[in-house]
């Protein structure tokens, strides 16, 4: 499971002209899901992407959490994010999560991250939609469940 993650000023999704959700300051979590990934992997991004200290404290140095700043957070489902483009000029999506597999772990997701209290938008899983974002920094990380060798002790469970 990966997630690319922007640090935003606010972010709104809307498909078809219709607003699905708005978020002030926080998080757009971009959240591709790959073949095989595992409730295991959900706990292991959620936990990051909350715990991730890349707020600034009063001095200016990445010092808070999207938890210690009660950030909001925009969920957006991005398969595409498994892309692979090693060969030739169009991306494979091989890799990515069939739909029906990659929709309950989304929706595992979404469910992990409403129980941290943090407001969560989301879109509609599988729909085209448009994102409208204020990028804060900017500042962009991907985060990859396949990393999951970290400290846990500095993560708090979900």
């Amino acid at each position: 499971m990966r997630a690319l993650i922007q640090r935003v000023k606010k972010a709104r999704i809307d498909s078809d002209c219709e607003e699905l959700g708005r978020i002030a300051r926080g998080l757009v979590v971009f959240l591709g899901i790959a073949s095989g990934d595992l409730t295991q992997d959900a706990h292991y991004i959620v936990g990051k992407v909350i715990n991730l200290r890349i707020f600034e404290d009063e001095l200016g140095r990445f010092n808070r959490s999207a938890l210690e700043i009660d950030a909001e957070l925009l969920i957006v489902s991005q398969f595409t994010l498994h892309a692979d483009t090693r060969k030739g000029r169009r991306p494979s999506f091989s890799k990515a999560a069939h739909p029906n597999e990659a929709r309950a772990l989304f929706e595992k997701s979404l469910d992990l991250f409403s129980a941290t209290g943090l407001k969560v938008s989301t879109g509609r899983f599988q729909e085209s939609m448009q994102i409208t974002l204020q990028n804060d920094g900017p500042i962009t990380i991907l985060i990859d469940s396949a990393d999951q060798t970290v400290n846990q002790r500095t993560l708090q469970p979900y």
